[in-house]
């Protein structure tokens, strides 16, 4: 468990007998290494394994890591689809861990990030499946009648895209600490290029990889976690936030290091961005057209996301050295906005 990110066991115990009315007397508690946002633990007792998730320490920025959303997305979406973690309860009380948290159900599977597992004999057959399937996938989300479930009361579609381009530049202006050369002309383009939105249907906005757990034999996708940012909009925006984390050999250098390790989506038999956006505009009927303001945007967003991570690395508000890259990444991510751009 990371130093600082400890949880109080006895006042958990007393929690989890009261809330879900199991035995406590054996519970373990494990942080899990990857994310980097909020913070999720799995929990052992009585048998049974569950996963807790809270926000980071130290002071948040507005509306971000909000436990009570997430916990409310996902109990509106439940049964929609097999890879949507069951939710058990939610609580604001602060006198347990310091903070909200929620507790779901654990899935079992494998995550893959920067490579597979050493038990995977990887073929290009493999990245085309997967390729497949995280497209395929993200059709699915897109194609639920949002309308029929209890998300239509936490979102407001209307105005989705220009509501966020304008929310994104003002958290990036709370967390800006040096001149990024083009950034200026970046916000610009982004206000005054804003496309005509589509449709609205539900978007993961993190949709990427280490946020999916598949079968032992990739034959299903059995997991898709960190909804935080889930809500109604324009489905192309969640297209480029997909195709932001999608690193391929063409890329430059910084790109294919992004962060701080090669993707493994630069391996033979992964689909091109081009492949990936085809796939998409078939399987979806939609016009993606202006890809490139999407996978723009997705690029900023990535950045402000990473500055405001660094910002409380700097401040002390958490001791995970992970965190001293992130000033660098918001760099890259910036660039890599401002290619999109042509």
């Amino acid at each position: 468990m990371r130093s600082g990110e400890e949880l109080d066991k006895q006042k958990l115990a007393v929690f989890l007998r009261d809330a879900l009315n199991i035995p406590t007397d054996d519970l373990i508690i494990r942080q899990f290494s990857a994310g980097a946002s909020n913070l999720t633990y799995l929990l052992q007792v009585n048998g049974q394994e569950y996963v807790l998730r809270r926000p980071p320490l130290g002071p948040l920025a507005p509306k971000a890591h909000d436990m009570e959303r997430e916990y409310n997305i996902l109990k509106a979406l439940e049964g929609q689809m097999a890879s949507i973690p069951h939710v058990f309860v939610f609580t604001k009380d602060e006198s347990i861990l310091g903070s909200p948290f929620f507790i779901m159900e654990r899935k079992k599977g494998v995550t893959i990030e920067f490579e597979f597992p050493k038990s995977v004999d990887y073929t290009p057959q493999l990245g085309r499946k997967l390729s497949e399937m995280m497209i395929d996938t993200l059709v699915d989300l897109h194609a639920i009648d949002y309308e029929k479930t209890a998300i239509v009361n936490l979102v407001k579609p209307t105005g989705f895209l220009e509501r966020q381009v304008h929310s994104w530049i003002k958290r990036y202006k709370r967390v800006e600490n040096e001149q990024i050369e083009g950034i200026d002309e970046l916000v610009a383009w982004l206000v005054s290029n804003l496309p005509s939105e589509q449709q609205s249907t539900i978007i993961h906005y993190d949709f990427k990889f280490n946020n999916m757990m598949f079968s032992e034999d990739f034959s299903q996708l059995v997991g898709l976690f960190d909804w935080e940012m889930t809500t109604v909009g324009d489905p192309l925006a969640d297209v480029g936030v997909a195709l932001s984390y999608w690193v391929r050999p063409t890329d430059s250098e910084e790109i294919q290091n992004l962060f701080g390790k090669q993707s493994l989506t630069l391996l033979d038999g992964f689909y091109s961005r081009q492949q990936m956006i085809a796939r998409y505009a078939e399987k979806s009927g939609r016009d993606l057209t202006n890809i490139n303001y999407y996978m723009a945007f997705a690029y900023f967003k990535l950045a402000v996301i990473a500055l405001q991570i660094y910002d409380r690395y700097k401040k002390g508000q958490t001791e995970d050295q992970r965190f001293a890259y992130y000033g660098k990444l918001g760099g890259v991510a910036i660039r890599a906005a401002i290619k999109q751009m042509a």
